[in-house]
């Protein structure tokens, strides 16, 4: 038993260093290559360098993101980071609500 304990305990170390990182890195890639899947025109995303916009326009390895009205950039698909949810307005969201101070003087 004591010759086993140095191979059963490098087994451990071998597993817990490569071959978990591993599956971890396969679902992350899993999980990109589903968003890069389901993008479609209307879609608001944002990119790597936290860049949101509308996506305009599909490429094979490129994307078209609208990021102000009329404005339209081109980056690669691989710079879509995430889907963002669009953003939903709440009546009176810039005015203070009642009982609250105003800015001071």
């Amino acid at each position: 038993m004591d010759q086993l304990f140095p191979f059963l305990l490098l087994a451990v170390v071998f597993v817990v260093l490569i071959v978990l990182p591993a599956r971890q890195r396969k679902k992350i890639q899993d999980r990109q290559q589903a968003m890069q899947n389901s993008l479609t025109i209307g879609t608001p995303v944002m990119t790597t360098a936290g860049l949101h916009g509308t996506v305009a326009g599909l490429g094979e390895k490129t994307v078209d993101l609208e990021i102000a009205p009329g404005v339209v950039v081109t980056f690669a698909r691989q710079a879509v980071l995430e889907v963002r949810q669009p953003s939903v307005e709440t009546p009176g969201a810039g005015e203070d609500a009642p009982g609250t101070p105003g800015p001071a003087v």
